[in-house]
């Protein structure tokens, strides 16, 4: 082009700027017109996929194979649901020790799948760890006469299906539950709690009125429509069915810059790159599904509009079965995002409030709260981004058994990049750390922006119950008797959502050259860069129309809320319709709660062997402190080595709950009788040496926990200097105890949860202890420690059952009270009573050990006859 033919004027023409504009211009317009004739072609492909996936039945959008378990229309009460097990590719098989993970999609208009519809998903994560996987799915159409109680009998025959399938499994199911899925798990959890393990809710409303003002504009939808007669209305001209495709619209008009434009015009801009992903989840996001008239009514009048599911109103049909969340018995994982404008953290968070005084009456009904916040990802990202995959769902699945033997309370879980500087990074698996982090009520609360905004909901209800019952008396008759199934049909292809679709298809026979032009555009395509003058016009100009489409969103929203709480702020009309003031969920229990806790934990103060008193010691030196996975990989490794003797994730649970609950109820009675616990120095030794090896492995210890740690070896008459290289007395194997109280809530006590990896059966930190407050059902079950790793503190050392042979020299010396000499279990030696100090060198793990405390029901002091470890020492069973 600089060639010395060229005239000086030509070369000058050349030069000039309006040259490079016109040179520019062509290259966008060549651009862009190719790009027109690809993104209309990728439309095109949306509507014959969307056509060919309505032909196929709309299966679930799963990228795994899988096969059919149960089929819940077979059942005596059918559901559209059943349950499929994901085949595990060969790379990675299934390990039968590993606790199965059960993932439940949301069925809000959409089909399933969204879970597993990528590698790296929540479906993908499981089987890479090796866990037998299992997927709740559903058809399109509905079964008639089906409900939601229906569709819940058929989750808990699934969830007992998994069970019964996996017997060796070291642990119950984690099931996931997704949005709308979540609710469904929540219910089941409350009524099916012995066959539900972990559960993890993502994105899930659970607390319907709760939310941030001027945020959450879609909690006043229901309000200002009058209540949930529209829902039933939509029900009666669909012929009795719901079309999930409203459900589905209404999510879209939460954000109208991304539904009218920013969507498509990402696809037009990043055509050559944009196309598979664009289709990818079209082809999910507009394949509707269907739910009875009773299903939806059920779900808007007793959970978006009613709130009934936190106050404790939902009964089953027959009145035998009454829905409390309190009942749930195993950990609740909750994972929000600050990003997601269709389930904000309060509406994810508030329940807890709702159910909860405080994080001591979580403690006192022995439960445990995880919860994990996100910054920005959107609704969907929760349970489809790649990242979050990788990332929260990784670390938080891989953590369920450090989570599963956390003490009762509430936590927060934090995920942090490793860096160089931590200590003992060699016990962190990936790049990230977790941690658990105590937190209380007011942490929640302090979420939003206060909860006298939600007294306004309580009118929406009561508006609603009136509008529904005239609608129900009057309207309904009239419109169904004017509905049939051709109408109903008619109704549904007439849906924007699905006219889109079919209309730009090969149906529509104006586009049949289309696949033709575009094939040989993708044959000629020249793209210009970004950095062209046209390009970034172009992108300017789609950035102002979103603005003024989130301009629009804006303002409609301000003019709805403000509507809406001009109509629902009336006194009168409060008084008219007769409302009632908001219910924050069932009454407390907590004052039968710690009469039965001290009636069960009463004998486990001065009862028990080694390792209940090394579970103390970490309660009480780790009280309240950040629990995170080194401790419980420290465990881990200590059982690898031959350290110790494994024994189960629930032994070591149990013992959790033991130790926490007795601190709990009279911490200066239960830390005197740990002498009585312990009568051997030798073993004393063991307990402190290895406590301190467990409390260490996050960093040295802080000034509170060294002054604890401290006050207990005075407590046992050691000098500190004197065995802290001591390790050598091995901790015998936990006892199985009569099991004197049914096993009830778990203790307050912190304990260091056992992370999933190696070992199911590796204990790690010992629980820490939790405030005064007696735990519920505390020494209910004969609880053996389980071998996870104890969190907050409570980091279960590695002394814990170290078969120490030492049979040899063990002393069988009799308690002082009861001459039962419990046999001791192999190689240990009989309980000393605290009495007898018999001096026989029990190095070996003697020391009386463990059951006394539970099984010597309530003998003589004489710590005592300690029952027969029946410490069946699990195998190291996977560490799911």
């Amino acid at each position: 082009m600089n060639s010395p033919m060229l005239p000086p004027m030509a070369e000058a023409l050349q030069k000039h700027p309006l040259a490079n504009l016109f040179q520019e211009a062509t290259e966008y317009w060549t651009d862009r017109f190719q790009r027109s004739i690809l993104a209309l072609d990728v439309l095109r492909q949306r509507g014959n996929i969307y056509l060919e996936h309505g032909r196929a039945g709309n299966p679930p959008v799963l990228v795994f194979d899988y096969e059919m378990v149960m089929d819940g229309r077979e059942l005596e009460r059918p559901a559209n649901y059943a349950l499929v097990r994901i085949l595990p590719p060969k790379e990675h098989p299934t390990d039968p020790t590993k606790r199965p993970i059960v993932v439940i999609d949301p069925r809000a208009g959409h089909g399933p799948g969204i879970g597993g519809s990528k590698i790296d998903s929540e479906i993908g994560l499981a089987l890479r760890g090796g866990h037998p996987c299992y997927f709740v799915m559903f058809f399109p159409e509905p079964e008639p006469g089906q409900t939601i109680e229906c569709v819940g009998r058929a989750e808990v025959a699934f969830m007992q299906r998994v069970v019964d399938s996996h017997p060796q499994a070291e642990g119950l199911p984690l099931v996931i539950g997704n949005c709308q899925g979540g609710w469904a798990l929540a219910i089941l959890a409350s009524v099916a709690h012995k066959i539900v393990g972990p559960i993890l809710l993502a994105g899930t409303p659970l607390s319907y009125w709760a939310g941030v003002e001027g945020k959450n504009p879609m909690r006043y939808n229901g309000g200002l429509a009058g209540g949930t007669w529209p829902v039933s209305l939509l029900g009666d001209l669909g012929a009795g069915k719901f079309d999930g495709a409203w459900l589905v619209h209404n999510f879209e008009q939460l954000n109208p810059a991304n539904t009218y434009w920013g969507k498509l015009y990402h696809l037009f801009a990043n055509v050559d790159t944009e196309a598979e992903r664009f289709l990818s989840f079209e082809r999910w996001w507009g394949g509707h599904y269907l739910l009875n008239r009773e299903e939806i009514d059920w779900i808007t009048q007793n959970l978006f509009v009613g709130n009934r599911l936190t106050s404790g109103e939902i009964t089953s049909a027959d009145g035998v079965h009454r829905v409390d969340m309190r009942n749930i018995r195993s950990p609740i994982i909750v994972f929000a995002s600050w990003g997601d404008n269709i389930t904000p953290p309060q509406q994810a968070l508030n329940w807890i409030p709702d159910l909860y005084v405080d994080a001591e009456d979580i403690r006192t009904h022995g439960q445990t709260i995880v919860y994990c916040l996100h910054e920005h990802i959107g609704h969907l990202g929760i349970f489809v981004s790649a990242g979050v995959a990788q990332r929260e769902h990784a670390e938080l699945v891989s953590a369920i058994d450090l989570i599963d033997t956390l003490a009762p309370g509430l936590y927060e879980a934090v995920i942090e990049d490793t860096r160089p500087e931590m200590p003992n990074l060699d016990m962190v698996t990936g790049r990230y750390l977790i941690r658990f982090e105590p937190r209380e009520m007011k942490d929640i609360l302090a979420l939003g922006d206060g909860r006298e905004h939600e007294n306004r909901f309580e009118l929406v209800r009561r508006i609603s119950e009136i509008n529904q019952a005239l609608y129900d008396q009057f309207a309904s008759p009239i419109v169904q008797a004017m509905s049939n199934e051709f109408t109903a049909q008619a109704m549904r292809a007439a849906h924007p959502s699905r006219v889109e679709r079919y209309t730009i298809s090969d149906l529509n026979p104006w586009l049949w050259p289309l696949a033709t032009m575009a094939e040989a555009v993708r044959q000629k395509r020249t793209p210009t860069t970004k950095e062209n003058s046209f390009v970034q016009a172009e992108q300017q100009l789609s950035d102002l129309i979103e603005d003024l489409l989130d301009r629009y969103r804006d303002q409609r929203d301000a003019m709805a809320e403000e509507l809406f709480k001009a109509m629902y702020s009336s006194h009168w009309l409060s008084m008219l319709v007769g409302a009632r003031k908001v219910r924050r969920g069932p009454m407390s229990l907590r004052a039968q709660l710690e009469r039965l806790n001290i009636k069960s934990a009463i004998h486990d103060f001065e009862n028990g062997g080694a390792f209940d008193a090394f579970v103390r010691v970490m309660a009480y030196v780790h009280d309240r402190h950040v629990v995170d996975e080194r401790p419980f990989n420290l465990m881990r490794r200590i059982v690898a080595e031959h350290r110790v003797e494994p024994i189960t994730l629930a032994e070591y649970r149990q013992s959790v709950q033991r130790q926490s609950f007795v601190l709990m109820l009279d911490e200066e009675r239960a830390l005197s009788a740990l002498p009585k616990l312990v009568p051997d120095m030798a073993m004393r030794r063991t307990i402190m040496s290895f406590a301190k090896e467990v409390l260490t492995a996050a960093g040295p210890m802080e000034d509170g926990v060294t002054e604890r740690y401290n006050e207990i070896c005075a407590l046992f008459v050691l000098d500190v200097a004197e065995f802290n290289a001591i390790g050598a007395v091995p901790l015998p194997p936990p006892k199985v105890v009569a099991t004197v109280a049914k096993p009830a809530v778990k203790p307050a006590a912190k304990a260091a949860a056992p992370k999933r990896t190696v070992t199911a059966k590796a204990k790690v930190s010992a629980p820490a202890k939790v405030v005064a407050t007696p735990k519920p059902k505390a020494v209910a079950k004969p609880k053996v420690p389980a071998a996870a790793a104890a969190p907050v503190a409570k980091a279960k050392p590695a002394a814990q059952v170290a078969v120490a042979k030492p049979a040899a020299n063990t002393t069988t010396a009799k308690p002082a009270a009861k001459a039962t000499v419990a046999k001791p279990v192999a190689k240990t030696a009989a309980a000393q009573p605290a009495a007898t100090a018999t001096a026989a060198k029990p190095a070996a793990k003697t020391t009386a050990a463990k059951p006394a405390a539970k099984v010597a029901a309530g003998a003589a002091k004489p710590v005592t006859a300690k029952a027969p470890t029946v410490a069946k020492p699990k195998p190291p069973t996977s560490n799911a």
